[in-house]
């Protein structure tokens, strides 16, 4: 038989080691064989026997439990948080600025690029300031932007009025004299019409064909202006005559032209020239 030295309660279950309540170590009682009935000691007894050394601890259930590390709770701990919190909010809040910023301003860049690489010098015109030509370089013109362009759509009717035909033949020429200079044989094929022929100044007539073909790029001329400028308009059959003046590296050369043109497709086309060197 054994007893629990904390609640004083007997078991007689050999091999229970420990008390049922409150977990303490159980101690061995002797009996005397002729007992039969278990006779608890008195409290004289219970005091005289010691007790054994505390070997389980009830669990503390007012302990508080355990918290894992986190984030400061503590005034001072916050202080010190909040300086890098505010530091990563403005980096972001940067960062996205930049962004917007770039879309906005990298399509305006561009397009200011574009603008800028694709220039093309002015063409000398009649009335407006000249500047000298490179001869090492080809000629490039703005003219198509500047005169009325050609539209295929228009009425086949040719325009009536002679000033705006003088207008529009003269800008043709200077789109004509550009074509020559830099050998341009598909704005030449634009201009000439197919049954197109001229005399050249050596005095031999050229189809279109042999024109655009023989065509040589002429790096000696620096500017050009047109003289004396007169149109003779008959229905859909416009005569230009008129002088232009070259100049030359070391000289100055004036020749006499006259032009014949026809209104096809909607636009001025050229069907014949004669040229010829003022002496």
């Amino acid at each position: 038989m054994k007893r629990c030295p904390t609640c004083n309660k007997t078991f007689t279950d050999p091999n229970l080691s420990f008390c049922l309540d409150d977990g303490a170590p159980l101690i061995a009682i002797a009996t005397r064989d002729d007992e039969t009935t278990v006779v608890s000691p008195s409290a004289g007894a219970r005091a005289s026997i010691p007790t054994p050394p505390e070997v389980y601890k009830p669990r503390d259930w007012q302990a508080s439990d355990y918290q894992p590390p986190g984030f400061p709770t503590s005034a001072a701990e916050t202080k010190k948080v909040w300086p890098w919190v505010m530091g990563i909010l403005v980096l972001v809040i940067g960062l996205i600025g930049i962004v917007i910023a770039g879309a906005i301003l990298a399509p305006k860049m561009l397009r200011t690029a574009s603008n800028k690489n694709g220039s093309n010098p002015d063409v000398e015109r009649k009335g407006e300031p000249k500047s000298n030509l490179n001869s090492n370089a080809p000629l490039s013109t703005n003219t198509e932007s500047s005169s009325p362009p050609f539209d295929e759509d228009a009425a086949a009717s040719p325009p009536t009025d002679k000033d705006v035909v003088l207008a529009t033949l003269t800008d043709l020429e200077h789109e004509w004299t550009v074509a020559n200079i830099n050998a341009d044989k598909q704005k030449l094929n634009r201009i000439l019409a197919d049954d197109y022929v001229g005399m050249s100044i050596e005095g031999k007539n050229q189809g279109k064909a042999e024109y655009i073909r023989t065509i040589e790029r002429d790096t000696a001329i620096q500017k050009w202006e047109f003289e004396d400028l007169n149109v003779n308009l008959i229905g859909d059959r416009a005569t230009l005559d008129g002088v232009i003046r070259l100049q030359l590296p070391e000289q100055e050369a004036a020749f006499r032209f006259t032009d014949k043109f026809v209104w096809r497709d909607g636009r001025w086309q050229a069907v014949g020239s004669e040229i010829s060197r003022i002496k």
